[in-house]
């Protein structure tokens, strides 16, 4: 872009310029407006990032877009920064114009300071006008004003990584200066279109009649391609849905008739409410799940804006839905592959201990004989009034001064039978179990057969257990149980059972192919971590491997 030599190069930058000037300048809403700012430098400047920081009623400056990268998206969009320091980076720095650069060997003040900002890694510049990972570039806003003096100031651009990898030269900053004035001037539109989309509101409600302005906006709402309801706000019927149109009625399985009698917190699932408060209204985006009339529930993104009214105050919520149900998928695929096996299907080692971890705490399952009465005598009377408190496993229980044991502790706690007897308790069991021959598999017909024996060992395994069990494999040939609600024998004739269905013939290629399984039960009970749990049935299974002969430690 900044080459003397390449006129049709700046033409085609020119062009592609003037469309996404284009596109901010016919944006419907303020949001859309901010969004369509940041998309614009990442796909006509040549930037790889970049943030809409916008000036707040208060002063401080919030990210309200941001463009190039989801996940620096999610993690900096809505966190504000202070005047003071916006104030501070665009008096420092060096001054392209009405552009601010701040080399790295100058940024390093302001790694402290509470501007929200990401962080890009790549290596040292190897030339003088290369562009450094820590370098800054901001692009200030200012509301248009006359004779060609600056007005207030309405947000910021921050910019990162030319993708030709050098600072921008005469011909990129001015286009970046031109785009930054550009975009104060779309935005202060956006802003005074709010302000009449507010007025026609008012203008509706006092004088009960549609105007050409409610055509308009009808046929937008009605036939636009995804979902928009409008919803009331503030007084006893917040929230409640006043119109939608056909997309969220068919999207949710609802005719419009039904929905006038919900509000979304009506229909959002409630894992997801704390999601639904916390957006916020001008501008506020979520994610979450809302339920279909046939009861099950559908991803979507949510975004709301205010229609307000300037003397009496917010009175509608425009929203707008979006489907999303298929990305979903596709995430909860993802999660599920880092959880699970990829030869098997069945929970990997991780996910193994978490499910374990989640049912221990680090309390141990009894007090010691007299304690309970003696700790109780002593601090009964200071329990009232204190917080509750977490422990390791994310269980909450009720804070009382006896170090690990506590008299009003909330868990369920885990526990295990006597070792030495067979009490009636019911508890965790965890099986663990090793293959005998699967070496000799892997040696004499290779991996492939190898697989296959422990594919089907983990469905013999998973169809031997009950509903709510764990069947997960280690890695290798070994595999794990757990059971609850075992009592010692129940986890014995378990393991028998699992024994003999491994130790039918296999099937491969073929050939008829049998492998022998060794068991160790162990027992999981509060105050066990699970890598000690895991650690006593482990040793427990070579115990039970060494006790039988080796000719009989295989099936065949």
């Amino acid at each position: 872009m900044d080459t003397e030599s390449e006129p049709y190069v700046r033409l085609a930058s020119l062009r592609q310029l003037h469309q996404v000037m284009a596109d901010m300048n016919t944006a419907r809403s303020l949001a859309d407006t901010l969004q369509t700012v940041a998309d614009g430098v990442v796909g006509g400047l040549g930037y790889e990032l970049a943030a809409v920081n916008l000036v707040r009623p208060d002063g401080d400056l919030v990210v309200a877009a941001f463009a190039g990268n989801s996940a620096a998206e999610s993690l900096i969009t809505g966190r504000v920064g202070s005047r003071a320091s916006w104030d501070r980076r665009l008096n420092m720095g060096e001054t392209w114009g009405d552009l601010r650069f701040i080399p790295h060997t100058e940024g390093w003040v302001l790694d402290e300071d509470d501007v929200p900002q990401w962080h890009t890694d790549g290596p040292e510049p190897r030339f003088e006008d290369e562009w450094h990972p820590a370098d800054r570039l901001l692009a200030p806003m200012y509301t248009p004003s006359v004779q060609g003096s600056c007005g207030e100031l309405i947000g910021v651009i921050s910019v990162d990584r030319p993708r030709n990898g050098r600072r921008p030269g005469a011909w990129g900053r001015e286009a970046l200066q031109m785009y930054a004035f550009q975009a104060a001037i779309a935005i202060s539109n956006a802003r005074l279109r709010a302000n009449m989309q507010r007025a026609l509101v008012r203008l509706e409600r006092e004088q009960q009649a549609l105007r050409a302005s409610e055509e308009s906006f009808r046929q937008a709402f009605e036939y636009a391609p995804s979902g928009m309801a409008i919803a009331e706000m503030g007084g006893d019927q917040h929230g409640r849905i006043l119109r939608t149109n056909d997309a969220l009625c068919r999207l949710l399985g609802r005719p419009a008739s039904a929905m006038r009698r919900y509000s979304f917190s009506d229909l959002v699932h409630p894992e997801d409410i704390g999601t639904l408060l916390r957006t916020s209204a001008e501008g506020g985006r979520a994610e979450l799940r809302l339920g279909r009339r046939d009861g099950t529930y559908v991803w979507v993104s949510l975004r709301n804006s205010v229609v307000a009214d300037a003397a009496d105050g917010p009175r509608f919520l425009l929203t707008h839905v979006e489907d999303i149900e298929e990305r979903k998928r596709r995430e909860l695929q993802l999660a599920h592959r880092a959880s699970h096996d990829s030869l098997t299907g069945l929970p990997n080692s991780a996910e193994l201990r978490s499910r374990l971890s989640a049912r221990l705490c680090q309390r141990p399952q009894s007090l010691p004989p007299g304690a309970a009465d003696a700790l109780d005598a002593a601090y009964g009377d200071h329990a009232a009034g204190h917080p509750a408190a977490f422990d390791g496993a994310g269980h909450t229980f009720d804070f009382h001064p006896r170090g690990p044991y506590d008299a009003f502790d909330h868990h369920v706690h885990t526990v295990a039978p006597e070792i030495d007897s067979d009490d009636g308790t019911k508890g965790l069991a965890v099986l663990f179990c090793d293959l005998d021959g699967f070496k000799s598999i892997n040696d004499r017909f290779g991996h492939n057969a190898g697989d296959a024996v422990l594919i089907e060992v983990a469905r013999r395994l998973s169809r031997g257990v009950r509903d709510g069990d764990t069947v997960a494999r280690l890695g290798g040939d070994e595999f794990v149980v757990l059971a609850n609600g075992l009592g010692k024998a129940d986890a014995q004739d378990l393991a028998v059972r699992l024994r003999n269905e491994i130790i039918q013939p296999i099937r491969v290629d073929g050939r008829a192919m049998r492998v022998g399984a060794s068991f160790g039960i162990g027992w999981a009970h509060c105050g066990m971590t699970a890598d000690e749990v895991l650690k006593s049935a482990d040793e427990r299974m070579y115990v039970e491997k060494r006790s039988r002969p080796k000719q009989h430690r295989r099936a065949g």
